[in-house]
């Protein structure tokens, strides 16, 4: 259930409502998101009419909810949430944005000439790459941390882009949010609920991925999760479950893309390199999903993906991403999206 707040509530009234919740022992979370005051409580209770009445002072409205995940879907906000981080890079309008460059940043040389080709050739507005790099293997590169973290910035200093690159855990969030234009929070993080909650407390974009072992209603309840902590910027990141096919790295769940689109406003971008893991079938994966119509795609490309220290398999090589790019751009243009 969500209590919308009244503006200008009684704030005696407003601590009236939330005693007569605690006396109930209704667990509920005081959220503000966008100006407005909520209080959301479990989707469970039912509510209580006399409570209700004699706090109607600070009560504009009262939605029952039937999901445990509320403050994401679209009967809450029918609206799609709009992100613009300026310079054409909007999603949640009528662009698909196509986010380019290495699984991990590895020498300088490496991420200038992913830069270099991907923004002069094509126009790239969004570059990621991983400084923190969550390697199941304790054996596996970890990635370049603080120096990786610099030379993202360089990149945006070099080529005027954004940059996406992931975190770990929150111990080094506020150093990736001071470099990152959307902070991505990746697969094996999507149950950290202390990052989870630090995420809710930023003031910029981030960009959710769902657990390649997670239901549609976990990656939707973590949403909800940095959405109560006050931050509406939650993009969403479909990137392959796990099943029981072995041949490909993961699964796309496109069914259940589709679907996020209809239930949730949030936008929707999907991760065609990690869902299959093979390179040869990354561009006909991300054209699959270019026209699902989603707000943005993530593509792993490599100056020498042989020589690439992370995910080699997957990474795209200059020619290849070459040869994936004008199609997309057609592909979107066939339902009514743009490619940037």
């Amino acid at each position: 259930m969500i209590i919308t707040l009244r503006a200008g509530a009684p704030p005696e009234t407003v601590a009236s409502l939330a005693q007569g919740l605690d006396a109930a022992e209704v667990p509920f979370r005081d959220v503000t998101l966008a100006g407005s005051r909520y209080l959301v409580t479990s989707a469970s209770w039912q509510g209580a009419p006399d409570l209700f009445r004699a706090c109607a002072a600070a009560i504009e409205a009262v939605r029952p909810f039937a999901t445990e995940y509320q403050l994401c879907t679209r009967a809450f906000q029918p609206a799609n949430t709009v992100i613009d981080l300026g310079d054409g890079v909007v999603f949640g309008g009528t662009a698909t944005i196509l986010m380019a460059g290495p699984c991990a940043i590895e020498s300088e040389d490496q991420v200038m000439r992913a830069a270099e080709h991907l923004v002069r050739t094509w126009g790239i507005k969004v570059f990621r790459a991983g400084a923190f790099k969550p390697r199941t293997s304790p054996y596996a590169f970890q990635g370049a941390e603080l120096q990786g973290l610099k030379l993202l910035d360089k990149v945006r200093r070099t080529f005027g882009v954004k940059i996406i690159t992931e975190v770990k855990d929150e111990t080094h969030l506020d150093v990736v949010a001071e470099y990152a234009d959307i902070v991505q929070v990746g697969t094996k993080s999507m149950y950290h609920f202390t990052l989870l909650a630090a995420c809710g407390r930023l003031r910029k974009p981030v960009l959710l991925k769902r657990s390649f072992m997670a239901t549609l209603k976990e990656l939707l309840q973590a949403a909800d999760f940095i959405m109560a902590g006050g931050n509406p910027q939650v993009i969403l990141c479909e990137r392959g479950i796990r099943t029981f096919e072995p041949t490909t790295r993961f699964s796309l769940d496109v069914g259940s893309a589709a679907l996020l689109r209809e239930i949730s406003h949030l936008p929707l971008v999907l991760d065609p390199s990690h869902a299959v893991g093979i390179a040869s079938l990354v561009p006909p994966v991300a054209q699959s999903a270019a026209a699902l119509g989603v707000d943005g795609l993530l593509v792993e490309v490599h100056p020498n993906p042989a020589q690439a220290r992370c995910d080699r398999d997957q990474a795209l090589s200059f020619a290849q991403f070459d040869a994936l790019v004008p199609r997309l751009r057609a592909i979107c243009g066939a339902v009514d999206r743009t490619l940037i």
